[in-house]
């Protein structure tokens, strides 16, 4: 599809042979609708966007519908200082379909749900369009997501209450919970478990039968 828009546009103003002329605009959109027709290079080319502007992307088995995004909070709110990691799903019909996304460890917000890790964001879950990239989720959509949570719309009940009740108290169980959940590189406390539990099962753990307590001499 090739739309041409044509303006009757005077060039006085530029010595361009000293008269009036015809200045053609054509836009192309054909590099455009190519890249919107084909969602493998569109996913590839959002990926490789993700990574060239300095965001950790972890793509299990080269896989790009399923990877994961580490997220700093935004400076100066409550979340600064947390580092998440956003789990981001793609439908096949990406971008006409909009991304599934979810933190991977706890944060503690009104709009994201504290077991699953859903979030509620009207941009992505209703009014999402084609022209919207990973870039702007991570730059723009999930950073206003926090600094302006919508206690209004709550998947954190909880949360939500009590941002309405006592601000104060809402910042500091926000920063409790970035600093038990999201102050060790993203990883979350059930990593840290199976972090524990392969120290462990590595030989980090010792005994033997002298050290059983009251173990009878035979």
């Amino acid at each position: 599809m090739i739309i041409r828009l044509y303006f009757l546009y005077p060039l006085s103003h530029i010595d361009l042979h000293s008269f009036h002329t015809l200045f053609f605009f054509t836009i192309d959109y054909n590099f455009w609708q190519r890249k919107m027709s084909s969602p493998s290079k569109r996913r590839e080319m959002d990926v490789m966007k993700l990574m060239m502007s300095d965001y950790i992307v972890d793509t299990p088995n080269d896989r790009l519908n399923e990877f994961s995004v580490e997220f700093h909070g935004p400076k100066e709110s409550a979340y600064e200082g947390g580092v998440w990691k956003v789990r981001v799903e793609l439908p096949d019909a990406y971008p006409y379909k909009s991304p599934s996304i979810g933190f991977v460890n706890k944060i503690f917000h009104p709009n994201v749900d504290e077991l699953s890790g859903s979030v509620c964001l009207d941009v992505i879950n209703q009014s999402w369009s084609p022209m919207f990239d990973l870039l702007n989720i991570f730059e723009v959509f999930l950073p206003q997501l926090l600094l302006y949570p919508n206690p209004s719309d709550p998947l954190n009940g909880d949360a939500a209450s009590l941002m309405m009740k006592d601000k104060k108290e809402y910042e500091e169980k926000v920063k409790e919970y970035c600093e038990r959940y999201a102050k060790n590189n993203g990883k979350s406390a059930v990593e840290e478990e199976e972090s524990g539990e392969e120290d462990i099962s590595d030989g980090n753990y010792s005994s033997s039968d002298d050290e059983i307590p009251g173990r009878a001499e035979l």
